[in-house]
């Protein structure tokens, strides 16, 4: 995913900026939580004068955001780092950074494989990422672009880091606090993040060592920030963490600094949503904002935002008083994004999740209770240690019970630094995996043409996102130009999604992307909707598919 904006004519004032300096390159690999940490990286930057470009061969720094959760990204990430080799021969000015998790992860010795490297910077130190360039930009000056050394911004071992005075020492949260909300790069929808780090330790991830501890933002920090972006045109906010629905913030033990709450390593919550007592944690008298409290703020406090979502819940935590929230406040989505990974007690075991599949079935009975009109999506890994044929037919059985709209499903590999690659063997064989991965395509594919033929000839409100893929490539091809009807504006095959986060694609005045619409459903696909804006007439119109 490459994040920018156009290049724009003003010179660039970047601190220490030599010739034709300034220019950056930013290109994101990975989930939400990756994506909006370039985004506010870009804020970052571009407050110092630093202006960003499309293509990388123009850029005087070219900086990619890694993820090392699933290794097709990371195979991305060496191919590029290969291209940008070759160009850095001939030019050698070139600042050539890698952030986020394989940085975090690898350390310096990516940088002793890949001398192309000048920078490394973790999730936990994005901060820093502007004294990092300055460093190499100085140290290059000096030594006339020999080999200079690796600036780096490393959390470390800092994982299993607990209490709530290490929050104090929390830096990102400015990073968060800092953001752009300028309207023209928000396009009517936003991430806020909410929470950082993971604590659940799941044997096939590798995130908690590379983003460290849950850390919880303060909920006042949060309230405002999503007023502000409202403010700024926003209509759409996603909150985002790695268990998202485990947030909850303790009053009673914030630390203060200089008359501000800062963000607080979290402690366990109970089924009821309510914070318990876990190893090594201690709670001590004050008032708690759970997660159920925190969308209740954010829906009655900030009025004029139309939709709030939040992604991703750990089905463990996930408690009864965050269902009856969600009942109550008609903005919030009936959308619930639910990892199960396996059907199989005895893989769920092994993955360390905490949570049977029997409770799984519960989760997705209480919700069915509460929200009968919610749409759920999953994930689930196949071919994970060990796993047999019986294994696999349990979770093919979980998801038809589960019924989700979509599920993404994930061939095993096993991660560099994580507990099941150092005591777990991967050993079901490519072969399987890929036919297994197959099957559970095939019976999600079923199931979701069901789930989303149900809404044809229904009319459902949708955000508009974007001009779809096939009509931005068809634009292209014309240069540009959309196809213009004798009653109405020019138009083209705008894509958005809707409450339940189901894709449609219908045709629409382009100017209608970061808005709210009414869209009538007239036929589906396995993972698309297709129709026509409610008030539109019903006329031919140049859809491309």
């Amino acid at each position: 995913m490459n994040l920018h904006n156009q290049p724009t004519s003003e010179p660039s004032v970047a601190l220490g900026r030599g010739n034709g300096g300034g220019r950056i390159y930013l290109e994101t690999f990975g989930c939400q939580m990756n994506v909006l940490d370039s985004q506010l990286v870009q804020s970052q930057l571009r407050a110092l004068g630093y202006r960003f470009v499309e293509d990388w061969r123009q850029a005087d720094v070219v900086l990619y955001n890694t993820c090392s959760v699933r290794e097709h990204a990371e195979q991305k990430v060496w191919s590029r780092l290969g291209e940008v080799a070759i160009h850095k021969r001939e030019q050698p000015g070139v600042i050539v950074g890698v952030l986020g998790c394989m940085a975090e992860r690898d350390g310096l010795g990516m940088a002793r494989k890949y001398p192309q490297i000048d920078l490394l910077c973790g999730p936990g130190e994005l901060d820093r990422l502007p004294f990092l360039i300055e460093n190499v930009r100085k140290t290059a000056q000096e030594e006339q672009f020999s080999r200079q050394a690796v600036q780096a911004a490393l959390q470390g071992n800092t994982h299993r880091r607990s209490g709530t005075l290490a929050a104090a020492e929390d830096r990102l949260e400015m990073l968060d606090l800092s953001r752009s909300f300028d309207p023209d790069e928000h396009r009517g929808s936003a991430y806020v993040r909410i929470t950082r780090g993971c604590n659940k330790f799941c044997s096939y991830c590798v995130v908690p060592f590379t983003r460290g501890a849950e850390i919880h933002r303060p909920p006042d920090h949060i309230v405002e920030e999503c007023r502000r972006l409202v403010d700024a045109g926003v209509v759409e906010i996603t909150l985002l963490g790695q268990t998202v629905n485990h947030y909850h913030f303790h009053h009673g033990a914030a630390v203060s600094f200089e008359g501000r709450q800062q963000p607080q390593v979290g402690l366990a919550v109970g089924r009821k949503g309510l914070p318990s007592k876990a190893k090594g944690e201690t709670i001590v008298g004050g008032r708690i904002t759970t997660f159920a409290d925190l969308l209740a703020r954010i829906h009655d406090q900030v009025p004029g935002l139309l939709r709030l979502r939040f992604v991703t819940n750990f089905p463990r935590d996930f408690g009864d008083d965050i269902l009856a929230v969600i009942a109550e406040k008609p903005r919030i989505c009936r959308y619930l994004h639910l990892p199960a990974q396996s059907g199989s007690n005895r893989l769920l075991e092994l993955m360390n999740r905490g949570y049977t599949v029997e409770e799984y079935r519960q989760l997705i009975a209480r919700i069915r209770s509460v929200l009968p009109d919610a749409t759920l999506a999953g994930d689930v890994i196949c071919g994970f240690s060990t796993e047999t044929e019986e294994d696999h037919q349990a979770t093919c059985d979980l998801l038809r019970f589960a019924r989700y709209k979509n599920c993404f499903v994930f061939k095993y590999s096993a991660r560099p630094g994580t507990t099941a690659m150092d005591r777990l063997p991967d050993d079901v064989d490519e072969a399987t995996k890929r036919r297994r991965n197959n099957e559970l395509l095939a019976v999600q594919s079923e199931i979701s043409a069901q789930v989303h033929r149900s809404f044809e000839g229904h009319t459902v409100r949708v955000f508009v996102e974007s001009v779809s893929t096939k009509a931005r490539k068809a634009q292209e091809q014309l240069g540009g130009q959309t196809v213009e009807l004798g009653w109405q504006k020019p138009v083209t095959q705008l894509c958005g999604r809707t409450d339940g986060d189901l894709i449609v694609m219908f045709d629409g005045d382009p100017a209608l992307i970061g808005s709210m619409v009414e869209v009538t459903v007239e036929r589906s696909a396995p993972l698309t909707l297709f129709g026509r804006l409610a008030d539109a007439m019903p006329a031919a119109s140049p859809s491309v598919g």
